[in-house]
């Protein structure tokens, strides 16, 4: 069995993953995670669940050199506004940890794979969702 590494990746029975998001119907802001109360205009009971799109450009990254023990570095740690809203923070694969070679605004796809082998006490994996640059 497989688990989501966040609440918000789901994992349908029978279907592909994917992140949800919640929109204000009243402001049109898309947030992560489920809530009651809309962090923009407010306006509780407006927030609806939306499936987010599984493209996006990238905003802004860092490259990481130093982590915890057990974890590979360097890894590019990034941010990435997804096409029709929403903002989603997690790390870009197959690209060159090198400046020279990461591009604000390229386009990336999410991808959904093993979590680095992670499993919880049972020995059920987890899985996640990375960014990969689209060429």
């Amino acid at each position: 069995m497989s688990l989501p590494v966040v609440d918000y990746l789901k994992l349908p029975e029978g279907g592909d993953p994917y992140l949800e998001g919640y929109k204000c119907k009243d402001c049109d802001s898309i947030f992560l995670g489920e809530r009651n109360v809309c962090s923009k205009c407010f306006a509780r009971g407006t927030l609806s669940a939306i499936k987010l799109s599984n493209t996006g450009k990238l905003y802004s990254y860092s490259i990481v050199f130093r982590s915890f023990p057990g974890i590979e570095v360097p890894y590019i740690s990034a941010i990435v506004d997804l096409d029709g809203g929403g903002t989603v923070k997690g790390n870009l694969i197959d690209c060159d940890p090198d400046p020279e070679k990461i591009d604000f605004d390229m386009p990336v796809e999410v991808v959904f794979d093993d979590a680095l082998g992670r499993k919880d006490k049972d020995g059920n994996s987890y899985i996640s969702y990375f960014f990969r640059p689209i060429s």
